[in-house]
């Protein structure tokens, strides 16, 4: 595929996910009715939800800069991790609102991993098997061979 097609579609899909977690932290930090019950249901107090909004602000910062962008969406994954574990706690559904926030943190590695090359050839995507792990492969078959 031509790199310059994977390179926009990974910018595409990082604006999407970009413009939705700048949307929940601003609205977070203005404390809407809406977030001001959610974090009671979730058993949070109300306040916390502007540390919670400035977190995501900050991770959100952080991914959107080239040279910090694994930092970034290393803490936003943990954020929504904990997203999880606080849905999960207090038996929201599963697959609508406690799974939600892994479906914004594969977007965001997914549009990470597009737009940058250099995390491409750190996480490669291998089809088959790697010519190591033939060549590892062939020297055991060859060592069983003269063993026996």
């Amino acid at each position: 595929m031509n790199p310059r097609v994977v390179r926009r579609v990974g910018l595409a899909l990082s604006v999407v996910t970009s413009v939705l977690l700048f949307v929940d932290s601003v609205i977070h930090i203005a404390r809407i009715a809406p977030v001001r019950t959610a974090m009671a249901d979730l058993g949070f107090d109300h306040n916390a939800a502007v540390v919670i909004g400035v977190l995501e602000l900050a991770c959100l910062a952080l991914y959107l800069l080239p040279r910090t962008a694994v930092l970034g969406v290393v803490l936003f994954t943990a954020y929504l991790g904990g997203a999880v574990c606080a849905n999960f706690r207090v038996d929201k559904p599963l697959w609508s609102t406690v799974l939600f926030p892994v479906y914004v943190a594969v977007a965001l590695w997914l549009g990470l991993w597009l737009r940058d090359e250099r995390l491409r050839s750190v996480l490669p995507v291998r089809r088959g098997v790697c010519s190591a792990e033939r060549q590892v492969a062939s020297t055991a078959a060859e060592l069983s061979e003269s063993v026996a």
